[in-house]
């Protein structure tokens, strides 16, 4: 079985787990900003942590947050919990980015910051967002934060600029389905070395070092992950996924999640051993890329288009997390590939505000709501 997706893990990452070096986290901290074109790194358990430590960092509280409808719902969550109220926006069929002009309508003078999300590593009009919060601090006579979600599009690019090297921070996760991987974990980066060195500061103030337990368990997760993704292993792992109801009940719950809550290690500190495995990763990236973009362009050349197939534009810096295909009769699709040994995603089967935990945000949210239901992933990993 050919998984939907599988992190890009080497020897090299196993051995890291039991040969790590005391520091690790700032390294990794200061080769992240590095690799990326930031002034400085603050690293998190997760992206969500991250985001919700950014709010209560800088005291906003009560403020209203633009953010897209299509995205996990856990970014939704970090705005919830840190005491703001989401205000979802609808998507670009096109790219599944947050259309910009329902955004720039959506703004009022409760409108503290803005999330755009590179939804699937494609890059927002970045000069499209700087502009519009401009405006919108003019008009308001407050700052508006412009907050880039990249969880998806690590080194993407708009127009030779590097996403998240500009506006006041961006956000990487980096579990298991991200391009690169640290085990769990997440990372801030800032272009203000004064914004930087608050958020830091604070985490330190408020953020707890893991327990030695974690670390062991950090060490087994990471262990099982590097063996399961083996098409052997994962063909027995999918089969009993799919033919047992508590597995299959769990991987539903991942998903579909609606309870606003987070892991109860939301506040423990990154681990050395998480760092030393995203310093390798980071050594790999740029091969990394290369061949998710080859993957991409092939798919785009030689996949046979069926009627209401709708593929996925090959954008100029994109990374293409994910190869997103629009289907009308997904599940058909699925139980089609799953006959050839292919596994199949379906990454964001919501539209945040069709959650039952935002189904009172009045926010309506048509083609997101259409993705939802009609999306589907193609590997991009070199198993494909």
């Amino acid at each position: 079985m050919i998984p939907r997706f599988k992190p890009a893990l080497g020897w090299s990452e196993l051995l890291a787990l039991f040969k790590f070096k005391r520091g690790a986290v700032k390294k990794f901290e200061q080769a992240f900003a590095r690799k990326f074109e930031a002034v400085d790194a603050v690293s998190f358990p997760y992206g969500r942590s991250a985001q919700w430590a950014f709010f209560k960092a800088l005291g906003i509280e009560g403020a209203e947050v633009i953010m897209p409808s299509y995205t996990c719902s856990v970014v939704a969550h970090a705005v919830s919990l840190s005491g703001n109220i989401p205000r979802f926006v609808d998507i670009d069929l096109h790219d599944y980015n947050m259309d910009l002009g329902i955004a720039e309508a959506l703004i009022t003078s409760k409108t503290r910051a803005i999330i755009a999300t590179h939804a699937f590593g494609y890059p927002q009009n970045l000069e499209r967002l700087e502009k519009m919060v401009k405006k919108a601090e003019q008009e308001h006579g407050h700052k508006v934060w412009l907050i880039q979600d990249c969880c998806h599009a690590f080194g993407a690019k708009w127009k030779s600029r590097i996403i998240g090297s500009s506006g006041d921070v961006a956000i990487y996760a980096f579990n298991i389905s991200k391009m690169i991987t640290t085990i769990f974990g997440g990372m801030l980066t800032f272009q203000d070395q004064e914004l930087a060195n608050k958020l830091r500061t604070w985490r330190d103030a408020h953020y707890q070092k893991p327990s030695f337990i974690k670390s062991f368990k950090r060490r087994f997760y990471l262990l099982a992950v590097f063996f399961a993704f083996n098409s052997v292993i994962y063909g027995l792992v999918w089969w009993l996924q799919s033919k047992t109801p508590f597995l299959n009940k769990l991987t539903k719950a991942y998903h579909l999640d609606n309870k606003i809550h987070f892991p109860p290690d939301y506040k423990d500190k990154m681990l050395d051993v998480e760092a030393s495995v995203g310093l390798l990763q980071l050594g790999r990236y740029d091969k990394i890329i290369r061949d998710r973009r080859r993957i991409a362009e092939d798919y785009n050349n030689k996949l046979k288009i069926r009627t209401g197939w709708v593929l996925p534009p090959i954008v100029e810096g994109a990374t293409y997390s994910h190869y997103t295909i629009r289907v009308p009769n997904r599940e058909e699709i699925k139980k089609e590939y799953a006959a050839k040994s292919v596994e199949i995603g379906e990454l964001i089967q919501y539209s945040v505000p069709d959650l039952k935990c935002y189904t009172d945000n009045n926010s309506e949210c048509k083609n997101a709501t259409l993705c939802s239901r009609e999306t589907i992933n193609l590997p991009l990993h070199n198993n494909v």
